[in-house]
């Protein structure tokens, strides 16, 4: 039920008033000043605000641009007495809904509010919409409170509201395109496209036709004129992923689109002319491939110009359990695990691995943690065994015996749960494996 707020220091007046918009199914507030409006804004959501011009601590007038300031949703729709040209079209820049006068217009005031409310709901609508892309690709979908991960969203905030080209550094898996993605997100580009390319993926050729695009007859196959992906990137971003990988002669086509704003197409001979702004990103040392012969050195001051460096996992490791925490709810989701949480051992492995792939191998560890589970509480068992080996040194709580309990594990997985074979590799006698088994409680993991 939408909420009306009637702010008019005339008592009788507001009373019928507020009358007749309760019948049409509105909940109604009343005021006799403006401070008392105020109060009630603050209280409680209003949607409509019906507000007289002249009231007794203030101007109708300047009350429209404090509500819009401060609840930019609400309409306000003002009332008064006497029309004035002035002050209706002051009203009207200060953000009012309308501008009627009393008496003459009553009838005007429920279809009018019922516009309002319709104008309300289809700006919450968007509102919601566009809380949920900042969710889902915007600096909101950047897990982490670490101070290196803090100071890279602040730089990627800042130049986000600039037209600058933007290079990402960080080692794979470190959220690049998460990043890239933000970035245009934030930007006035963002009701434009957003393509992305990873120029390590495709051959040279394939490479020049997906950015550049082609004309009809360029080459075999050719039947048709193709847009590249800088050309459907027009008005918006193009997120060039791994381009220190891009071949020398294609660089030099890229550095054109950065200087002048214009490529050939492949097949073509009059040029193409776009207005696009590129985010690129490396994992390799594009100053020491610059000195190698390797990168084009005037491109890299072309892409130079604002870089942000992505910290790797284990630099930012008190980040791992909320990144732990959102990815074991993205996968309890997807197969209907709802209601899984990781056990202290556990997080210890999380914690005190080198995370070579960064985000994305805690990632895929934590989709195949969901996958093995058997109860509610991901443990040790549910990680690769090179994590559980690997850090179980780290874990001072861990002694020999877990290392042993891992070892085991792993041979007779090895052995397919032949215990006979298993303690001829561990070079034990079958008695002792079995005391092992049994201490270990590996009954039920081996056939």
């Amino acid at each position: 039920m939408s909420t009306v707020l009637i702010i008019d220091d005339e008592e009788k007046l507001r009373s019928l008033l507020g009358r007749i918009i309760s019948l049409e199914g509105f909940t109604v507030l009343e005021a006799g000043t403006v401070k008392a409006g105020k109060k009630a804004l603050d209280k409680q959501t209003v949607h409509v605000v019906l507000c007289d011009v002249k009231l007794p601590d203030g101007s109708g007038v300047d009350v429209v641009k404090d509500i819009k300031t401060k609840y930019p949703i609400t309409e306000v729709i003002l009332l008064t007495a006497y029309g004035n040209i002035a002050d209706g079209v002051q009203a009207m820049k200060n953000g009012a809904f309308d501008y009627i006068t009393k008496g003459d217009d009553n009838d005007k005031i429920i279809p009018l509010i019922h516009r309002a409310v319709e104008k309300v709901k289809l700006q919450k609508r968007v509102q919601d919409l566009e809380e949920k892309v900042n969710k889902q690709y915007g600096f909101d979908a950047i897990i982490g409170k670490s101070q290196e991960i803090t100071t890279a969203i602040a730089m990627a905030r800042k130049v986000a509201a600039t037209d600058a080209t933007v290079l990402l550094l960080g080692e794979t898996g470190t959220g690049k395109e998460i990043f890239a993605t933000a970035i245009h997100s934030a930007s006035s580009r963002s009701a434009k496209p957003f393509q992305a390319l990873n120029c390590s993926a495709l051959s040279k050729e394939l490479l020049e036709s997906e950015l550049f695009g082609y004309k009809s007859g360029a080459f075999t196959g050719a039947n048709t004129n193709k847009k590249g992906l800088i050309e459907e990137a027009d008005k918006g971003t193009l997120f060039l992923d791994e381009v220190g990988d891009m071949p020398m002669d294609l660089q030099a086509k890229l550095l054109r689109v950065l200087e002048n704003h214009s490529f050939i197409k492949v097949g073509d001979t009059l040029p193409t002319t776009v207005d696009v702004r590129i985010i690129a990103a490396t994992n390799r040392d594009l100053a020491e491939d610059v000195k190698n012969g390797r990168f084009r050195e005037d491109l890299f001051y072309r892409l130079n110009i604002f870089t942000i460096a992505l910290p790797p996992l284990r630099n930012r490791k008190k980040d791992i359990p909320a990144l732990a925490e959102h990815y074991l709810t993205l996968f309890s989701a997807k197969t209907n695990r709802r209601g899984l949480s990781m056990s202290k051992e556990f997080l210890g492995h999380l914690n005190h691995h080198s995370w070579k792939g960064n985000i994305r191998e805690l990632k895929n560890v934590l989709e195949r943690a969901v996958i093995l589970a058997d109860g509610d509480i991901l443990t040790s068992d549910n990680l690769p065994s090179d994590i559980q080996v690997n850090d179980s040194v780290a874990e001072s709580s861990y002694a020999l015996s877990h290392i042993e309990k891992l070892h085991i594990q792993k041979i007779l997985a090895h052995t397919g749960g032949n215990k006979s074979e298993a303690a001829r590799l561990l070079g034990i006698g079958a008695a002792t494996l079995y005391r092992k088994i049994d201490e270990y409680k590996l009954g039920e993991d081996v056939r």
